[in-house]
């Protein structure tokens, strides 16, 4: 294990080059290097609005993207931020001495309250430009707004909450339409609804905020200085119009559920972080004496929305009786508190100061902080200038604070994007679980971290926690990359050897019966991964070592089988003597090879299923690789286990029709040692033609000369065509048999003969049998008495012979009257062909002038010529030009002879006349005449007419033209 240990440890130094020297220059644990090459943006971004107000700014709202500004005293501001270059100024119209109170601007951005310091509330459409006094609201200084976000339109508001300075909740509705606008108040309603109070009375209502659950249910959040107030209930489906007042009607006559702290900054505010646009808050952030309460909103409680409250005390610096924060505002992980020169973000997880932003005196003090919900923008002003926050990237080291938290599932969520960040969490994490003893939860986290591999080995070995080793080195392996084979084939074996020592620890233990399956069933499945696979079968024979070292042969037939080595498993179960299992493994997959080498085992024990597995196995098996496996075993089997050998080779003779003469030759072999009358009838079956006869002549001979097995001899020299050897083995067996050979040389009478007087002998001499020795006669026509009489003894009387001689006589009277008669139709067809010679001598033809030559189209009587029978004609010099190179060599050079002496018989003489029997004069002693000369020219030259002769037809497939000259031809026609 050790050695693994450190060959693992270099090769993944070698793989991982970021991990060195970590101490000298900082390098993180986990082996990540993070660089940052820029400065990283805040994640609280402050701008300043381009913008100088030509008169004091009492306050601001924005929601939607409207913001809303009072300036000095009678002026109003509003502008789309989509369009900041197209401002909106609204005159109040006030001439007394009324002042902006405080301004409230509902989540669309349409509908704007405006409240005066004269207890006076002033109402603005986006829509519309001039001011409306609320009548009915008149008389109450409005101190906060709970909007409908569910009922709410642009033209109105649905059912509204109010909050005065003097504690009591209104509920209210505006409404305003084209049609109705100058001649209606725009407000609907307002009545009362609740009155909220302290330990010394009625308190202001600082905050007012509605939201709705589940079915139906819905909470109202309203606050004083101190108290936090919670109103819960339900309104009956389609009665939402109708307001409020059943859930407030609930609490006439107790107090509803509230949190109280001593604590009192003179007012207080609550601010809500909602995720996406259009949906319930997630978080709240309550502003009050003794700090900030913060908890979470969980819609499916049924009595309180609150949960996992806690209070973050101010920061040291903060003195409430001094410098008392302002406002708030809540974000997704930090609330920023407005304090006069300065703001402070605290991290809503661990209660930290994370951001501080200091205002320069100029500016003058700050006012008010509020943040718009739906684009997640921060505004803060003073009376002279206006800023904005844009919150970005809020998140990036959250996951430092939840892993502080030990919350390492969010910390990880947070992370997931930046991988330096996970390996920190993670490696915290399995620190964490491993101090806790949660040993497997601390390797599968160990396992994804880049720390080093031999630190996490050794202290999961230091602690004896094998099965969280186990589960650590499993969880490595399946992060490894294909190309880390190295550490894959270490990882591998190890795990290999683990699983083995654990194995044979639980198998010992019967309790631990449950464990061990399951842990084999984890084995079975690490044997069997497919992305295990390649490293198994390349290091297969390390494997079958740990496995053989531990003597755990179930196994080694198990991961023999997942690598196909069936070798092994079919040599594991021979022995072990489990024969029948072994054939079950060859006959399942079906390899030829191992068939080959265990059927010699296999067949000693169980011949008929081995004999059926072959036969299954059909064409596949070559039965010549099964002959060594047959002939060891039919050597020491008896008569009825051969009967096995003998029916797989008739299958593949008479079923596969092999063809191999080694095959047949085996057949034989068992036929003339077991079943000699199947022998024969497979020779008569095999036919008595040579060529279509698989089996080796001369070694069926062989075989069955040296069993005995005369019959099956006399077939093999049949098909050889020993007619004489087999006729004289035949009379050792059987006269007939022997008949039956003498006959079969149809074209050799002479043999035929031979073999007859034979078995003539054979009968005369051996068997001394008279009358079969004339049967013999009668067999055969080819005997005559005369050749059989030498054979009889001298004392045999006439009488047996005296027929036979007799149709011996009149055989030889017939003969003599046929050759008389063929010599009769002789002589006269002499005398006709005599008569034939001398007609074709006086035969002759009639030439007209105009006849053409056949070849050269040229007058035929211009030149010497030829007649034909079937009316062709040529010149004597075409013919020859025609016939000359289709003629043999041997008569083309007897041709170019004669021609040469016919010339030098030609005398030259200046007389026109010459002697009138100059043809017919003899050249000299032993010359032939020109006459003679002539003649034989026109033997060879005009045998036969060149177009109807032999020539033309010998010529067919010739080329019309010659292809030597073919290109010659082909140039001439271009």
């Amino acid at each position: 294990m050790a050695s693994i240990l450190d060959e693992y440890e270099d090769s993944l130094h070698r793989s991982v080059s970021v991990q060195q020297s970590r101490t000298s220059v900082g390098i993180p644990h986990s082996g990540y290097v993070n660089a940052r090459l820029e400065k990283e943006t805040p994640i609280f971004n402050k701008q300043r609005i381009d913008f100088a107000p030509p008169e004091k700014i009492n306050s601001l709202v924005v929601s939607s993207n409207q913001l809303c500004m009072s300036l000095g005293k009678d002026t109003l501001l509003r502008i789309d931020l989509g369009k900041p270059d197209e401002p909106n100024q609204v005159e109040l119209g006030r001439k007394d001495e009324a002042k902006v109170y405080k301004m409230f601007l509902d989540h669309t951005g349409s509908h704007l309250l405006i409240a005066l310091n004269t207890s006076e509330c002033l109402y603005l459409n986006r829509s519309v430009q001039k001011v409306r006094a609320l009548s009915r609201w008149k008389g109450h200084l409005i101190e906060s707004v709970g909007w409908n976000k569910f009922l709410g339109s642009e033209t109105n508001t649905g059912p509204i909450l109010v909050g005065t300075s003097q504690g009591q909740i209104y509920e209210a509705e505006i409404s305003v339409s084209e049609g109705s606008l100058f001649s209606t108040n725009p407000d609907q309603y307002f009545r009362q609804v609740y009155t909220l109070e302290e330990e010394s009375g009625p308190a202001p209502v600082c905050c007012l905020e509605i939201e709705r659950g589940i079915e139906g249910r819905f909470f109202i959040i309203a606050t004083t200085r101190k108290r936090l107030f919670q109103f819960v209930g339900k309104v009956p489906e389609g009665t939402e119009q109708q307001g409020f007042s059943s859930i407030f009607a609930v609490h006439a006559d107790h107090l509803p559920s509230f949190r109280e702290f001593p604590a009192n900054l003179g007012f207080s505010e609550i601010a809500f972080y909602t995720p996406k646009l259009r949906s319930n808050p997630r978080s709240f952030a309550w502003m009050m004496g003794n700090g900030v309460l913060y908890g979470t909103l969980d819609y499916s409680r049924p009595d309180s929305i609150l949960s996992d409250e806690r209070v973050w005390v101010y920061p040291s610096d903060i003195d409430i009786t001094v410098n008392k924060p302002i406002s708030i505002v809540l974000t997704q992980f930090h609330f920023l508190l407005l304090l006069p020169d300065r703001v402070k973000a605290v991290c809503t997880l661990n209660g930290q100061v994370v951001f501080q932003d200091l205002f320069l005196e100029k500016f003058g003090s700050l006012t008010r902080m509020i943040k718009d919900p739906t684009v997640q923008q921060i505004w803060i002003h003073t009376e002279k200038v206006v800023f904005r926050y844009h919150v970005q990237r809020e998140s990036r080291d959250v996951w430092k604070m939840y892993m502080n938290m030990n919350k390492f599932d969010l910390a990880k969520e947070y992370c997931k994007d930046r991988p330096e960040c996970l390996d920190i969490v993670l490696a915290k994490e399995a620190e964490h679980c491993f101090q806790n003893k949660r040993y497997l939860d601390s390797a599968k986290c160990y396992a994804l971290t880049q720390n080093y591999f031999e630190e996490i080995a050794l202290k999961f070995i230091e602690a004896k926690q094998e099965e969280a080793l186990m589960e650590f080195l499993i969880k490595k392996l399946s992060n490894l990359k294909p190309s880390e084979k190295t550490q894959t084939t270490l990882l591998t074996t190890w795990l290999t050897e683990l699983y083995l020592n654990w194995l044979g620890i639980l198998q010992g233990d019967p309790s631990q019966r449950n464990l061990y399956l399951d842990t084999r069933e984890k084995f079975r499945t690490f044997l069997s991964s497919p992305k295990n696979k390649d490293c198994l079968f390349n290091n297969r024979a390390s494997i079958y070592e740990l496995l053989a070292s531990h003597g755990d042969t179930e196994h080694m037939v198990y991961f023999a089988v997942i690598m196909q080595d069936y070798e092994r498993v079919v040599a594991h179960h021979c022995q072990h003597d489990e024969y029948d299992e072994a054939l079950n493994v060859l006959s399942r997959h079906k390899d030829e090879k191992l068939f080959y080498k265990f059927s010699p085992v296999l067949i000693q024990h169980i011949p008929k299923k081995v004999v059926d597995a072959w036969i299954s196995m059909g064409s596949r098996l070559d039965a010549r690789n099964l002959i060594p496996a047959l002939v060891n075993y039919s050597q020491s089997a008896s008569t009825q286990q051969i009967n096995e050998a003998i029916r797989y080779m008739e299958f593949c003779v008479y079923q596969l029709e092999e063809t191999q003469q080694a095959i047949h030759n085996y057949l034989l072999s068992l036929y003339a040692l077991c079943r000699p009358d199947s022998l024969l009838s497979y020779l008569e079956q095999a036919g008595t033609n040579p060529n279509r006869i698989h089996y080796d002549l001369k070694y069926a001979l062989r075989l069955c000369a040296e069993h005995g097995h005369h019959r099956a001899c006399v077939h093999i020299y049949k098909v050889m065509e020993l007619y004489e050897e087999a006729v004289d083995l035949a009379l050792q067996v059987d006269v007939d048999l022997a008949k039956s050979c003498a006959d079969l040389p149809e074209d050799d009478e002479e043999l035929r003969k031979k073999l007859w007087l034979k078995i003539a002998r054979h009968v005369v001499q051996e068997e001394k049998d008279v009358k079969k020795a004339m049967a013999c006669l009668s067999s055969c026509a080819l005997l005559k008495i005369e050749d059989v009489l030498p054979f009889f003894p001298d004392f045999v009387t006439i009488d047996h012979f005296k027929e036979a001689i007799c149709n011996s006589l009149e055989d030889y009277n017939k003969h003599i009257e046929e050759l008389k008669r063929e010599m009769e139709e002789a002589t006269q067809s002499a005398k006709r062909i005599r008569e034939d010679i001398q007609e074709m001598r006086n035969k002759y033809g009639s030439v007209e002038p105009q006849e053409k030559c056949a070849a050269c189209d040229f007058p035929l009587l211009n030149r010497p010529f030829y007649l034909f029978l079937c009316g062709h004609m040529f010149h004597y010099d075409c013919l020859l030009q025609a016939v000359f190179p289709n003629l043999p060599a041997y008569k083309q050079a007897k041709l170019e002879d004669l021609q040469k002496k016919l010339v030098a018989t030609s005398q030259p003489s200046k007389s026109h006349h010459r002697p009138k029997d100059a043809d017919t004069i003899s050249l000299g002693k032993g010359q032939p005449s020109r006459e003679q000369i002539k003649a034989d020219i026109d033997d060879i030259v005009a045998a036969e007419c060149v177009y109807c002769g032999e020539l033309m037809i010998r010529s067919i497939d010739k080329p019309f033209i010659d292809p030597q000259k073919y290109e010659e031809e082909m140039q001439s026609w271009l």
